[in-house]
C-alpha cells in the first residue's frame, strides 16, 4: 500500500510526489492520459523533426521557483535554454520595446521611447533585486507566509512597506503611467500582465507584469532543451530514483472517504488504490469537490462557495512549422523567444473589454513564441517551430469581428486562426508564405487533451485578485488542506495559482508531512 496517492502527473503533482518521496514515503502518481506531464508535454505534432510544446511553452516561474531549483533537475537530464532577447513588443510604426537579460540593452530600448525611461526601469529592477527573492518566497509558500513575509517587511521597513503595498495593487495601465514617460515600458508590463486573464485595469495587474519582467531581466524566460516534456521527464526520473512511480491510463473517478478520512482512490476501471497517509489531488477544485468527493463528506458552505469559483478565459493555441525564421520587421523581435503581438496598451484594453463582454476578439492579442532563438534542437536546420495563443471568452455571446458563434467547427476555427495570422503578418510581412503546416487547439480540444484545462482555461482559475491568496479556491486561508482529513488540494486551483512553479504541489506535500517532517523544518529555517 503506498503512503500517498497523487492524482495527476502535471508539474504540481510531480513536485508534490517528489517532496514526499524524498522523505521516504512510498508514492504512486495516477495519470488519466496515456502520457504523463499534464500541461507540460511536447510532441512532433505536425511533421517529423519539429518539436512542439502542447500547452505551456516557456518557464519564468520555474526558473524562479525555490522548490523546483531545490530538486536539482539538471542532474536528471534537464537543460535550460534561453533566447538572447527575453520578450519583444513591436508595433507597425517600427518601434519595439524589448526586455533583455542585459540591463543596459533593456534600458536603451526604453530610452528610445522617452529619454529617462531606461533609468525608470533600472529603479524598478533595483527594487526587484532587493526584494524579489523574499516576494517569491512569500507568494509561493502557504498562508500565512510568516518567515518570508517577515523578511520582506524587515527589508522594506514600515514606511516603504505601505508604499510597496500600494504599488502592488496598481492596475498595469496605471503603473505604466506612473513609472514611464513613453509607451515602451508600459507595453512590456501590460503585455506581460495579460499572459494571465488580467486586464490593463485589473487591481494588482501591474505587480504581475513587474514580477514576470523582473524574473525575465534576472533569469530570462527559459525553455527546456528538446521540449517541455524534458521537464516532465526530469521530474519523473527524480521521483523514480527515490522509489516513486507514475501510472498512466489511470483516471480517478472517486476519492474514497471513510470516517472523515481519505483512505483510497477509485479509478474508472473499478480499481481501488489505497493511500495509507495522504491523497494529493492535482485536479481543479470544482472537479475535486463537485465530482471526486461525495457531497456528504463536505460542508454545505464549501459546496455553496464552489458555485462561485471562476475559471479564467478560454484559449486558442496554434502551432506552426515554418520554412524559416519569422520575418519580423523589428530586429529586436527576431532575437526574442517571446513576442507580444498587439499594437499598444489601448489595444490590450480593447481586447480585454471584448472578452469581458463575451465577444470573440476581432483583433486578438497574441503571445507568440519562436524556438530557433533559444533551442535549435526544436526544428531542422534553417527551419522554425513557432506557436501562439490567445484568449477567448469562456461563455461566448457574440463576435466582435463577424459571425463566429464559438461552436469551434472547422470553418469557424479556420476563420479565427486567420485573424491570428493576420496579426502576425502585420508585424512580420511574409510570415504566411513560410507556413508549412499548422496544428490548432480550440478550447474544447484543450479540455479533451487535459481535463484540468476546463473550457481552455490554462490558469486553473482566474488570476483576478478576488480569487487569489486567501480567496483561492474559496475564501479561507489559502492553504492546501481540505475538510477531509489526509486530502490535500495540489493543483493550480490552490494558492498560489497558475504557472509552472510547483508551489501548489509543494504546499500540499508540506501539509501532508506535518510539523514533524524534516522538509517543514528546512523550510522554516529557509534552507531552499
Amino acid at each position: 500500500m503506498p503512503d500517498a496517492v497523487v492524482i495527476g502527473s502535471g508539474p504540481n503533482g510531480l513536485v508534490g510526489a517528489n517532496l514526499l518521496a524524498a522523505e521516504g514515503w512510498d508514492v504512486t502518481v495516477l495519470e488519466a492520459q496515456p502520457t504523463a506531464g499534464g500541461a507540460v508535454r511536447s510532441a512532433e505534432l505536425i511533421e517529423p523533426g519539429f518539436h512542439h510544446d502542447l500547452f505551456s511553452a516557456f518557464y519564468p516561474l520555474a526558473a524562479a521557483s525555490p522548490v523546483i531549483r531545490a530538486l536539482k533537475l539538471e542532474e536528471h537530464g534537464l537543460r535550460w535554454r534561453r533566447s538572447p532577447m527575453v520578450v519583444a513588443h513591436p508595433a507597425v510604426d517600427g518601434s519595439c520595446a524589448a526586455l533583455s537579460t542585459d540591463l543596459d540593452e533593456t534600458a536603451a530600448s526604453l530610452d528610445a521611447f522617452a529619454p529617462g525611461d531606461g533609468d525608470a526601469w533600472r529603479r524598478l529592477y533595483a527594487l526587484w533585486e532587493r526584494i524579489g527573492g523574499q516576494l517569491v518566497d512569500s507568494l509561493f509558500t502557504p498562508f500565512p507566509p510568516l518567515v518570508a513575509g517577515a523578511r520582506l517587511a524587515t527589508e522594506l521597513g514600515p514606511s516603504e512597506l505601505t508604499r510597496f503595498l500600494r504599488f502592488s495593487m496598481l492596475p498595469v495601465r496605471r503603473m505604466g503611467e506612473e513609472e514611464f514617460a513613453g509607451q515602451g515600458g508600459a507595453r512590456l508590463l501590460a503585455g506581460t500582465a495579460l499572459h494571465a486573464d488580467l486586464t490593463t485595469e485589473s487591481a494588482a495587474g501591474g505587480m504581475y507584469g513587474w514580477l514576470l519582467c523582473g524574473i525575465g531581466q534576472q533569469l530570462g524566460w527559459p525553455v527546456p532543451e528538446g521540449g517541455a516534456g524534458r521537464l516532465t521527464d526530469a521530474l519523473i526520473s527524480k521521483l523514480e530514483s527515490a522509489g516513486g512511480r507514475v501510472v498512466c491510463n489511470a483516471e480517478v473517478s472517486e476519492v474514497v472517504v471513510r470516517r472523515g478520512r481519505a483512505v483510497a482512490v477509485r479509478t474508472t476501471d473499478g480499481r481501488e488504490v489505497d493511500a495509507r497517509r495522504a491523497v494529493l489531488a492535482g485536479v481543479g477544485a470544482p472537479a475535486l469537490f463537485q465530482k471526486l468527493v461525495d457531497a456528504q463528506h463536505l460542508p454545505s458552505r464549501l459546496l455553496e462557495d464552489m458555485k462561485r469559483f471562476q475559471y479564467d478565459s478560454g484559449t486558442v493555441k496554434v502551432d506552426w512549422t515554418l520554412d524559416g525564421p519569422v520575418p519580423w520587421a523589428s530586429v529586436e523581435a527576431r532575437r526574442a523567444g517571446t513576442v507580444h503581438v498587439t499594437e499598444s496598451v489601448d489595444a490590450l484594453t480593447l481586447h480585454s473589454s471584448q472578452l469581458a463582454l463575451g465577444l470573440i476578439p476581432d483583433r486578438p492579442f497574441l503571445l507568440f513564441g519562436q524556438y530557433s532563438t533559444a533551442d535549435e534542437t526544436r526544428a531542422p536546420a534553417g527551419k522554425e517551430t513557432a506557436w501562439a495563443y490567445t484568449h477567448v471568452p469562456q461563455a461566448i455571446r457574440g463576435d466582435a469581428g463577424g459571425s463566429l458563434t464559438g461552436a469551434w467547427s472547422q470553418s469557424e476555427t479556420d476563420e479565427f486562426v486567420g485573424r491570428m495570422e493576420d496579426e502576425v503578418e502585420r508585424l512580420a510581412p511574409g510570415f504566411r508564405n513560410l507556413i508549412r503546416g499548422r496544428h490548432v487547439f480550440t478550447p474544447p480540444d484543450l479540455e479533451r487533451a487535459n481535463a484540468n484545462l476546463v473550457g481552455g482555461a490554462v490558469n486553473g482559475g482566474t488570476a483576478q485578485v478576488h480569487q487569489q491568496l486567501i480567496f483561492r479556491p474559496v475564501s479561507g486561508l489559502g492553504r492546501p488542506e481540505t475538510p477531509v482529513k489526509n486530502l490535500y488540494l495540489a493543483s493550480a486551483s490552490a494558492h498560489p495559482g497558475g504557472g509552472v512553479h510547483g508551489a501548489a504541489g509543494a504546499n500540499a506535500a508540506r501539509a501532508a508531512l506535518g510539523i514533524g517532517g524534516k522538509l517543514k523544518r528546512a523550510f522554516a529555517r529557509g534552507d531552499r
